[in-house]
């Protein structure tokens, strides 16, 4: 009988970590290495949608995602002066149907969440992976602290720097979309207007977006402000910015938004850079997800959801594989998934431009911006199990 893969995931992120749940889930041996000496993130917020939720939801994780996030319904849009940009009926653009719901949750609490639902011993912390090497049957890893392991699967989790990429003969250039992002984390208490904001708010200008959103039941808001910019800004969230030089880019705007900012004590500065799709993912018994394998911009919040679907693509695909079959199955994730990422890519590519448009008149834009997003509702409604079984399928498992 054929023993069970060894999977090793390198990073210890919200991808690397859901993927091990996943696979876990369907009787895999699973271990994550984290460079990191303490597991921790940034504060910030992050978007768990439809398509993800109902993923989390399939292995338990329904009531920890309520007790750690605010429900979505929809999106409220303004412009810069706070028209409504009326998109349909009702108040909200309906994003989720109610049984199917999607939350946005701190980026903290949400990994707080998935490695507490990992046995211990799962997550290795302080295990920087320098170097892989293809032997025989197996995969051997080597880490900068000296140690080193096999596996007969890596999954390279490590984000947009990734060892993992680089190892397997790629090198993902980042092109700059010429805007920035100012970051921020306020308490509800602060903002007196903030118990009425249940769903997401956008506030659209000229070539600025200012977007709010409740996490943490509601304790926080989460603040991304988009601006256009010169200069490179680093691919990082905790570059310290200017809370100035933040106030001068929204002066004028819809008082809200001139609110959240003067109750800001520091916002943090990240840089919006845009990839090409890379041309392959996998080699032989090692393979990439999440931001290693298609980073995007953030403008439809798919990073998270795209990387929960990779490791849940991955689970179904290598549940009862024999060893010799792995290449197979890893290039078979690779071109299901490759083509979903690409698309979605393209989207928030897209996304991007529209909301920072010249498009002023609260009319004009509520057309295009109907337009994109009644052809935006795939995204939600994917399930990426079901892709994946019914690609096994197709190949005759």
């Amino acid at each position: 009988m054929p023993h069970s893969l060894r999977i090793a995931i390198i990073g210890g992120g919200i991808g690397g970590l859901t993927a091990a749940l996943a696979l876990r889930a369907r009787g895999l041996d699973v271990s994550v290495f984290e460079q990191a000496e303490v597991l921790r993130e940034i504060g910030a917020g992050v978007s768990i949608h439809p398509n993800a939720a109902r993923l989390l939801r399939r292995i338990g994780l329904e009531d920890q995602l309520q007790r750690i996030g605010a429900p979505i319904s929809g999106i409220v849009l303004r412009t810069s002066q706070g028209e409504p940009i009326a998109t349909s009926a009702g108040p909200a653009t309906p994003a989720f149907s109610g049984d199917d719901q999607g939350y946005n949750v701190h980026r903290a609490d949400f990994l707080n969440l998935l490695f507490d639902a990992l046995p211990k011993g799962t997550v290795t912390l302080g295990y920087r992976c320098i170097e892989l090497k293809k032997e025989a049957d197996r995969v051997h890893l080597s880490f900068a602290n000296g140690a080193a392991a096999e596996a007969d699967v890596v999954i390279g989790a490590d984000g947009i720097r990734s060892v993992v990429q680089r190892e397997i003969g790629l090198q993902s250039r980042p092109t700059s979309e010429g805007i920035m992002a100012y970051r921020g984390l306020i308490p509800a208490e602060r903002l007196p207007w903030a118990n009425d904001l249940k769903d997401p708010a956008l506030w659209l200008g000229s070539g600025r977006s200012f977007l709010l959103y409740p996490v943490a039941r509601g304790r926080l808001i989460n603040m991304v402000a988009f601006v256009p910019t010169d200069t490179d800004s680093e691919e990082s969230w905790s570059a310290p910015g200017d809370l100035k030089a933040l106030a001068a880019e929204y002066a004028g705007w819809d008082q809200p938004v001139q609110d959240t900012i003067n109750s800001l004590e520091e916002t943090f500065r990240w840089g919006i850079y845009d990839r090409a799709p890379l041309p392959y993912w996998s080699k032989e018994r090692i393979t990439l997800m999440g931001d290693a394998a298609h980073p995007m911009v953030p403008h439809v919040g798919q990073g998270a959801g795209q990387s929960i679907e990779d490791g849940f693509t991955l689970a179904v695909l290598l549940e009862g594989c024999s060893a010799n079959y792995v290449a197979d199955r890893l290039k078979l994730y690779e071109t299901i998934r490759l083509e979903r990422t690409s698309k979605v890519q393209a989207l928030a590519r897209a996304a991007g431009k529209l909301y920072r448009s010249e498009h002023e008149d609260p009319a004009e834009k509520a057309v295009r911006l109907r337009e994109w997003m009644a052809q935006g509702k795939w995204v939600f409604k994917h399930d990426a199990e079901r892709a994946a079984a019914d690609a096994l399928t197709n190949l005759g498992r």
